[in-house]
């Protein structure tokens, strides 16, 4: 999706502060309902040690917390690839196209087995842990790790580039899709309270600037698994 046209930044008078030990924010910026906007809502903090995480720690990788009967990666799948074939009824997806790849533009043919696609954790779950997902209760780290507002099918070779970043420190080289991409982090950090850095805040406002008016995605599943899933 093509990021939103250039439009004036309306500027309020009040501060914000954060909560706890979080630094204070700049003044808000950008309209009610903006990406922009959310940026100052969310807690600034300096990032903790990643000492204690591991994968198993958000639990099985993929689990159907919303109970479809379909693994996450395959609802996944499902949702952002074009042709999409199944291997029996309409769950397990064998084949299909992701047209075009959001991180890179080009379109990526997708065969199980032998893919060339990656389901991205829009917040990586290590990013996470570091701004404070260590402390929270083992249902909201399944939610978080399944939820499909984190979750995007994208080619594996730009991703695995990105590593655990952050916006501070990784973008899609597919400069159309920096809008959609840091305000989709945004929500996320936002409905899950992960904190960001200084130099992350900083990051994302730069990028929403140039698309002030780019709507702060919303939906996915509830932020607690049901008690039947488990994690490390």
């Amino acid at each position: 999706m093509a990021a939103v046209a250039v439009a004036a930044v309306a500027v309020t008078g009040c501060e914000v502060t954060t909560g706890g030990s979080g630094e204070a924010g700049p003044q808000p910026q950008g309209k009610a309902g903006s990406a922009l906007a959310a940026v100052d809502s969310l807690t600034v903090k300096g990032r903790a040690p990643k000492t204690g995480y591991a994968r198993e720690r958000f639990g099985t990788a993929w689990a159907d917390t919303d109970s479809n009967h379909c693994d996450t990666r395959d609802d996944i799948l499902k949702r952002d690839l074009k042709g999409v074939r199944y291997a029996d009824g309409d769950c397990k997806v064998v084949a299909g196209t992701l047209s075009p790849d959001p991180y890179g533009g080009k379109d990526i043919a997708y065969a199980r087995g032998r893919s060339k696609v990656d389901i991205d954790h829009l917040v990586a779950l290590s990013d996470a842990w570091q701004k404070g997902a260590f402390q929270w209760q083992p249902s909201k780290r399944i939610a978080f790790a399944n939820d499909p507002l984190n979750l995007l099918a994208v080619d594996a070779t730009p991703n695995r580039s990105k590593g655990d970043g952050d916006t501070a420190t990784w973008l899609p080289p597919n400069k159309g899709y920096r809008c959609t991409y840091v305000a989709g982090q945004v929500a996320v950090k936002k409905k899950y309270g992960v904190w960001v850095t200084a130099a992350e805040r900083d990051a994302m406002k730069k990028v929403l600037h140039t698309c002030p008016d780019q709507k702060l995605p919303t939906g996915g599943n509830p932020t607690a698994a049901p008690p039947r899933f488990h994690a490390g």
